[in-house]
């Protein structure tokens, strides 16, 4: 007789990332066979040269599916189309690699644990709030990616894991990004196709922005605080950690005035980025100009040749390869519901059924919309020049006020960016060397609470009539 321990024991396991996704562009290509194809018309602002729809300008068009060869075809189609994105994160990684190479980032590491003996606790706090700032003012996110490997270092050497040095970088700027109060590429977007003040309700974002980075903050101490009591409870203590591991000998290692040069070359980095991106109006082209400058200036201050420098460049590049092509992946799907011309179908059906509502009601339909849309087009200012047009003039007749229809789109397009797989975020599990599914089981509780979270700021903006207007 078979006994249950002779049955065989199955267990469901998520796919590969790019099984996932490749999934996904599958079933877009299927939906353009189902839904009917529509567009907005649109427009270019004379002053920005921005081009956003027309608000009450869809009307559905001839059907245009996407075919069995053409949905291959999207692959490398959104990997072209995602080409500035993809070299930036190439760019930006190998050259912080560089900077890694000369031991500058580990000793700085080293020096940073002698000093904070006893109190090592308190860096993750301290970083995620400075990370969440920089999110939350200067709008960055893809520019602290170099910072990953040296976050995870910290926390290892402290006694942690990746995941709390992953949270101690990404989790932190991106609460402070979605929960900004001047993120230029979000809300300053937003608030200008809605014609409203530039960072206008200030005060009341800023409130936002404390809560949230503090849950944040509290939810990753409480992690690190217990796999600090006991390692067995670390979701990734299987995992092989050894690259970014400090030995004794790391731990105990000088940090000599070279290597204080190049840290201060990285911090002058970062100073010429945010003054770049608010006074110059940079964007990906010129930081990635900026970060390999600084890795080449890094490379030559810590004595590499020319060669050896180009040699740790494909180094870097070669670890990024899965991040950057999960991006043109996710692009893949943009591609095809475009192609078949389904992307303002499904932003159109999404939006009407929100008039039928009472307006706090509708509120909170448009935080719930907004966030699935960014599953779709998870560009902040993309996801802004096609929605607001048409959440704005909404709001007005539903008599919310068009700043609570901003805010909803700031909530809905930020917080996914750390839940969504069509994001940045396999990028930043890459970096980590974190598996997806593992994210997924740290933060999906904590995703749904501050989504309770974020309609209780939605219903306390349209109670106060956010505004001015």
């Amino acid at each position: 007789m078979a006994t249950n321990e002779n049955k065989p024991k199955y267990s469901f396991k998520i796919p590969h990332t790019f099984v996932i996704m490749f999934t996904i562009i599958v079933l877009a290509a299927i939906f353009t066979w189902i839904i009917p194809a529509g567009q907005y018309d649109r427009v270019e602002n004379p002053t920005t040269h921005k081009v956003t729809v027309v608000p009450g300008s869809f009307k559905f068009i001839e059907s245009t599916p996407v075919g069995f060869f053409s949905t291959f075809v999207a692959v490398q189609k959104g990997m072209v189309d995602a080409a500035p994105i993809i070299f930036f994160i190439f760019i930006v990684y190998a050259s912080f690699y560089i900077v890694i190479k000369t031991g500058t980032l580990n000793n700085a590491i080293a020096h940073a644990i002698r000093k904070m003996k006893g109190k090592e606790q308190l860096m993750i706090p301290i970083s995620m709030y400075i990370f969440g700032l920089a999110g939350a003012i200067f709008g960055m996110f893809e520019e602290t990616f170099g910072f990953i490997p040296i976050l995870v270092s910290l926390a290892i050497a402290l006694g942690y894991d990746a995941l709390v040095g992953m949270c101690m970088v990404s989790f932190g700027v991106a609460m402070g990004f979605a929960a900004a109060f001047m993120n230029p590429f979000t809300i300053g977007v937003a608030q200008g196709i809605a014609n409203l003040p530039l960072f206008s309700g200030l005060g009341f974002r800023i409130v936002s922005f404390l809560v949230f980075e503090t849950l944040a903050v509290w939810w990753t101490m409480r992690y690190a605080s217990k796999i600090k009591k006991n390692p067995a409870a670390s979701l990734v203590k299987d995992i092989d950690y050894s690259a970014f591991k400090l030995n004794q000998d790391d731990l105990n290692a000088k940090f000599t005035g070279r290597q204080m040069v190049i840290l201060g070359i990285v911090g002058l980095t970062i100073v010429m980025l945010v003054y770049g991106v608010l006074k110059l109006g940079w964007y990906i082209d010129e930081l990635a100009g900026l970060f390999l400058i600084m890795g080449i200036v890094c490379g030559l201050i810590g004595g590499f040749t020319p060669s050896k420098i180009a040699e740790y460049f494909i180094e870097g590049c070669k670890d990024m390869v899965f991040g950057a092509f999960a991006v043109g992946l996710g692009r893949g799907i943009l591609m095809v519901m475009n192609q078949g011309h389904i992307t303002d179908t499904v932003v159109f059906a999404l939006s009407q059924p929100l008039s039928l509502f009472p307006k706090w009601v509708a509120a909170e339909g448009m935080l719930f919309v907004q966030t699935l849309i960014n599953f779709l087009i998870p560009s902040g200012s993309g996801q802004a020049a096609v929605t607001m047009p048409i959440m704005a003039p909404l709001s007005d007749v539903l008599h919310i006020t068009r700043q609570t229809a901003v805010l909803a789109f700031q909530y809905g397009d930020g917080f996914s960016n750390v839940f969504w797989p069509t994001t940045l975020l396999p990028v930043i599990c890459s970096i980590a060397k974190i598996p997806l599914d593992r994210w997924w089981k740290f933060f999906t509780p904590f995703f749904f609470l501050i989504f309770i979270v974020q309609m209780i700021f939605i219903a306390v903006a349209v109670a106060i009539n956010l505004g001015p207007f």
